[in-house]
């Protein structure tokens, strides 16, 4: 649930003002409450900013775990896209397609013996392509 600092000072208000009640009842100097107002004041506000800064921050890791879902690589091309490296870029748009198949599903998480029946390989392949791929990288990076 989101912070409600509105909700919040309300409620404070509403306990400050029993409280100020009861220390009245028992015959407390009004400067003395008023120094107690302040100070409970100050207090409140120091731990609603770290209230409020808590929340900010939770709402932006979710809105960041909305575009990173957005913007996940699906395809090929989606890799080739979001290569900003122009060396790289060169070197992987000259692999084959089937290969650059491979990378991206490793990059989704999937083993090496998932991949394989997935690209129509064994799994021998499937590390060969990677293998020759690694090695091609070496040399141009």
């Amino acid at each position: 649930m989101a912070y409600n600092h509105g909700r919040e000072d309300r409620k404070w208000r509403i306990w400050k003002e029993a409280e100020e009640k009861v220390l009245r009842e028992y015959g407390v100097d009004e400067a003395v409450i008023e120094q107690i107002r302040t100070d409970d004041r100050a207090d409140f506000n120091s731990n609603r900013r770290f209230y409020r800064w808590t929340s900010d921050f939770g709402e932006y890791l979710e809105e960041m775990a909305i575009r990173e879902k957005q913007a996940e690589i699906r395809t090929v091309m989606d890799l080739l896209d979001e290569i900003e490296s122009e060396t790289l870029y060169l070197a992987l748009i000259t692999v084959d397609r089937r290969t650059l198949q491979i990378v991206l599903l490793k990059m989704q998480g999937y083993s090496t013996k998932e991949i394989a029946p997935l690209v129509h390989l064994t799994a021998g392949a499937v590390y060969a392509r990677l293998a020759h791929l690694r090695k091609k990288l070496r040399k141009i990076l």
